[in-house]
């Protein structure tokens, strides 16, 4: 694997040089052609925050006072990747004002006049010029309506430049991962958009079919099992859509299958609040984001119950719903976000979550992420308070850190539907190499939707040894904030906000009510409760639980 790896570098690098003189084929263009819409929804009470020298972004603030908020400090790399992404320039748009507008093109400019940025300011960054890029095209019309000559020039040269720089990143490897499939829509919207960029949109064409061939699974899920990283790729992937329709020009097959899919799979992981499933780095949904996807959704109908290559698996009668992590980690490349939560689950009655997972923590708690992606932090069995995958550390480098080494290698999944209830049997071996024990799981949801019942089980792993004797384990089922537990003799009373109660009992083992935190709440982390069982791991043990609405 290293040989090949190193083998990959080398090529990549050797063929720079190739893809530096072919970068310079983009020209700057005379005129932009179309504008393509930004479907993002817009708040124009920020525009007066921005006057005002006010700039917000990732949970930081800093005022300019007047200065250049290029030129000052920031307070956090994430900041500094929003101001220079410049996607809020849609709230200044939103304003429609002339002072609104004005300040647009005058911050633009800011920009624009920097002398050349050093390699390693996070507003270099491959995804990072390519937002800009997305951002520039789309609020063209107000940065150029009545532009002088010098900013127009410098407006359309800098255009060139960003497709330049994101030409060569994808073709040095430079750009990795999901930002790949971003980088190729930025550069097929400079084929679209601009009047020179004819002479690449065949080779542009071809670079976005083979990122969405690679990244959107024939489910429609994404290969790195974000639910977020989808809601991301498709408020791009409609805009160039849409211009490309506008423009009379051929959709790429690919980019019609990829949305076609994606939409269904984005509604099955969907609570009835209309939340998105906290699996592996979701964090707080945006649900204007989300509705602003769904709305391009030709056809409803039912939401899919299964996604298999993807991995996720819904339940749903009546009014309740359970969404199942049913996968194995992502390939390498795509496990930056992944979590350890494998054969998690959440549950929902209604627009009421009940059992939820922790989620991703907000920009400003990066240093909680680590936490978040542990199994713990997931309502799964949890083996010796050890995750059932193994995350690279801060320090193993660039294109290693936070990505998976070693997690579950098979991941069994069978459903079973019947007249009274559906059934899932599920499994992974992510425990058997350290204390070879396999963990099981069986979920079954009542036809009616008023009994969740769940067995977990460990068994022996194939060639594994057993670990330490007297080793613990716990089965957590982490609880949503707006949900309250009290424990009764034998089992745990669950108060819901609606005024509904459930009863959560279990077999042979009593259940304790401990504290958890909630990273994925809109306004940052919030405490909540979960309900923990524990016992002692041996292969065949088990423990048997249920929800039961009164």
């Amino acid at each position: 694997m290293a040989g090949a790896l190193a083998a990959k570098v080398f090529a990549r690098g050797a063929a720079t040089p190739f893809h530096v003189v072919k970068s310079m084929a983009i020209a700057p263009p005379e005129r932009l052609r179309i504008a393509p819409p930004d479907i993002r929804t817009a708040d124009p009470t920020v525009a007066d925050e921005i006057y005002a020298g006010y700039f917000s972004f990732a949970g930081k603030t800093l005022q300019t006072y007047g200065e250049s908020p290029f030129s000052l400090t920031p307070p956090s790399p994430a900041w500094r990747r929003a101001l220079a992404g410049f996607s809020w320039l849609r709230h200044l748009r939103a304003a429609d004002k002339t002072l609104a507008q004005a300040n647009a093109r005058a911050l633009v400019a800011d920009f624009l006049a920097l002398k050349k940025l050093v390699h390693d300011d996070p507003a270099m960054e491959p995804a990072v010029v390519a937002r800009r890029l997305l951002s520039f095209f789309s609020q063209s019309p107000v940065l150029l309506d009545g532009a002088e000559a010098e900013f127009y020039d410098a407006f359309m040269l800098s255009l060139a430049q960003s497709a330049r720089l994101i030409w060569r990143a994808m073709a040095t490897g430079q750009a990795q991962g999901a930002d790949r499939a971003l980088c190729a829509i930025a550069l097929a919207e400079f084929a679209v958009c601009a009047d020179t960029g004819r002479k690449i949109a065949p080779q542009i064409s071809r670079m976005l079919s083979t990122e969405l061939d690679r990244q959107i699974l024939s489910d429609g899920g994404h290969v790195s099992r974000n639910p977020q990283v989808a809601v991301d790729l498709l408020l791009d992937l409609l805009p160039l859509r849409q211009v490309l329709a506008a423009r009379g020009l051929q959709t790429p097959s690919s980019m019609l299958r990829a949305v076609d899919r994606m939409m269904p799979t984005l509604r099955m992981l969907q609570h009835g609040d209309g939340s998105l499933a906290l699996f592996n780095g979701m964090g707080a949904t945006q649900l204007d984001r989300v509705a602003s996807v769904l709305a391009n959704e030709d056809t409803r109908g039912a939401a899919p119950l299964k996604a298999p290559y993807v991995g996720y698996q819904r339940l749903e009668a009546n009014d309740a719903v359970v969404l199942v992590e049913a996968g194995g980690p992502p390939p390498f490349e795509f496990s930056s976000t992944a979590h350890a939560g494998f054969l998690s689950f959440e549950f929902s009655l209604g627009i009421e979550r009940v059992v939820v997972n922790c989620g991703a923590p907000a920009p400003p708690h990066e240093d909680l992420r680590d936490l978040a992606r542990a199994t713990a932090a997931h309502s799964t069995l949890v083996l010796d308070d050890c995750s059932s995958a193994r995350l690279a550390k801060k320090e193993a480098g660039r294109w290693r850190a936070g990505r998976i080494l070693d997690g579950p290698s098979h991941v069994g999944v069978e459903r079973h539907e019947a007249p009274g209830a559906t059934t899932l049997s599920l499994s992974h071996d992510g425990y058997a190499r350290a204390f070879g024990l396999v963990h099981a799981r069986e979920l079954i949801l009542s036809a009616d939707g008023t009994a969740l019942a769940g067995r977990d089980r460990l068994l022996a792993g194939e060639g594994g040894a057993m670990g330490p004797a007297g080793v613990d384990f716990a089965v957590r089922f982490h609880l949503h904030p707006r949900v309250r537990a009290a424990e009764l003799e034998e089992a745990v009373e669950i108060q819901l906000s609606n005024g509904e109660t459930l009863i959560f009992e279990a077999e042979g083992v009593w259940p304790q009510i401990e504290e958890s935190i909630f990273f994925a709440a809109p306004g940052g982390a919030r405490k909540c409760a979960q309900i923990v069982l524990r016992a002692k791991a041996a292969p065949g043990v088990e423990l048997r639980w249920s929800f039961q609405r009164r």
